[in-house]
């Protein structure tokens, strides 16, 4: 199952994780996979187009992680769509993907 970890601090993007595989299919056929990269890709390439600097992304087999570093506007604007793509994704397949938001108000 692909677990989606969004982590919030006072309302803002902090860091979103991703984890795991859909196992809807085998691995380069699977389209729950190739869903949720698509909709982490697209937003990462995005943001980049709009500022370079505004986050900082870490790959490894099976996890994925976007440390927002700065943000404005349009960077929580297309943050908070792809938080909604991933919600549905996982309206569709909710044996393959799971999304959870945690809120620090410190």
């Amino acid at each position: 199952m692909i677990r989606v970890l969004i982590k919030k601090r006072k309302g803002n993007f902090e860091e979103i994780q991703i984890l795991g595989h859909a196992m809807y299919d085998d691995y380069g056929k699977d389209i729950v996979c190739a869903g949720a990269s698509t909709i982490f890709i697209t937003t990462v390439n995005a943001i980049l187009r709009f500022n370079k600097k505004a986050i900082n992304v870490e790959e490894k087999k099976d996890f994925v992680c976007m440390q927002v570093l700065q943000s404005n506007e349009i960077i929580t604007i297309l943050l908070d769509n792809m938080v909604d793509l991933f919600v549905e994704l996982s309206s569709k397949y909710p044996k393959n993907i799971t999304v959870r938001e945690d809120e620090y108000n410190e």
